[in-house]
């Protein structure tokens, strides 16, 4: 009897631990959900024209309103809405990388990813001179070789979350040394053709990139869902996972795919915007208790690309600078505060 009522204590206690959980949860994508619509109603509404909420919704109604209609519907809203599903897309393919490889470092900025579709994109304009869709095409092509060369060369081992980390820092810096060199041979108009694939931008947000950066998001959506379920048994540890009945190197495989395709898309229609992935995860980790959520860390990137497409373009009166330039200079002392952070945690173990 007494047994069976310690069962009964730890079923109860557990219970009210994911009840708190959940609540937590809930919570902070409450709030960050609400963060982002302010920031997307700050870029939308907000800078050198204003915009009032009531005109706003009358333009969305079809209403011409002088000179208001095409900056709102040709030049603030499409890269509001490129801030947004590209922060979105970004921030949960760092969660899927981060939790998957068991590494907080594990993003894909970090490991090649957005440097193979920056590489692809950059290899189309210069030796190919690829202009319009072949360019998007070449990005996701890119990332996609550079994915399968990191799947392939970390394979079967003991250690395949690390190896694959290492693996693609090395693929990293060799596609950099690529890109480099193209650049420095290719004329001024092709190099500044390019430039939006290496640092990236949403200036040149368009209609026709969002409507395909949604298809492939909307695509890429039922497979994140259906195999981001098992990213929680990954971290775990291999043995483990593999004893619960999963079969780690399909599932390791599937979600790598899956964290391709989220970072391909958004390259690909705005350039590789820097540390977002990287920034996501440990941000979400730390708002939610410490547990990995891929929807807290979409959120978190949404809301850091919009704060940061805003400021920079009226941090510095009379200059619009690459998204991606700010949040490169965010992204490099979190990188070496986490750097630091576990080679701390790591001496004190």
């Amino acid at each position: 009897m007494s047994a069976t009522s310690d069962l009964d204590a730890v079923q109860r206690r557990l219970t009210g631990i994911r009840r708190a959980a959940g609540r937590q949860w809930a919570l902070v994508a409450g709030s960050l959900g609400l963060l982002v619509l302010a920031l997307f109603a700050c870029r939308v509404l907000l800078g050198d024209y204003t915009v009032t909420v009531p005109d706003f919704f009358r333009l969305l109604a079809g209403e011409n309103i002088p000179g208001a209609r095409f900056i709102v519907m040709e030049s603030k809203l499409p890269r509001a809405l490129m801030g947004l599903l590209t922060g979105l897309s970004f921030g949960a393919a760092g969660a899927v990388f981060q939790t998957m490889l068991r590494n907080p470092l594990a993003s894909p900025d970090i490991i090649g990813v957005s440097l193979g579709s920056s590489a692809g994109a950059v290899i189309a304009i210069v030796l190919i001179g690829g202009t319009g869709a072949l360019v998007p095409v070449a990005a996701l092509i890119g990332a996609l070789v550079v994915a399968a060369v990191i799947f392939l060369l970390s394979r079967h081992q003991s250690t395949a979350g690390i190896r694959m980390v290492l693996v693609g820092i090395g693929v990293a810096a060799l596609l950099q040394a690529v890109v480099v060199q193209l650049l420095s041979r290719t004329d001024i108009y092709r190099a500044n053709d390019a430039l939006q694939w290496i640092v990236g931008s949403l200036n040149g947000a368009t209609w026709e990139r969002l409507a395909l950066l949604g298809l492939g998001l909307v695509l890429v959506a039922p497979f994140l869902a259906a195999w981001g379920r098992r990213l929680r048994i990954l971290p775990l540890g291999d043995d483990l996972a593999a004893g619960l009945g999963l079969d780690v190197e399909r599932t390791r495989l599937a979600l790598l795919v899956v964290g391709v395709a989220l970072t391909a898309f958004p390259t690909a229609a705005a350039g590789p915007i820097s540390f977002i992935a990287l920034l996501s995860g440990p941000i979400a980790r730390r708002l939610n208790g410490g547990r990995a959520t891929i929807v807290i860390a979409a959120l978190v990137g949404a809301a850091i690309v919009l704060a940061a497409d805003y400021a920079a373009a009226y941090l510095i009166p009379g200059t619009v600078l690459p998204v991606g330039v700010l949040t490169g200079g965010l992204g490099a002392p979190f990188m070496l505060w986490l750097l630091l952070s576990r080679r701390a945690g790591a001496s004190e173990g």
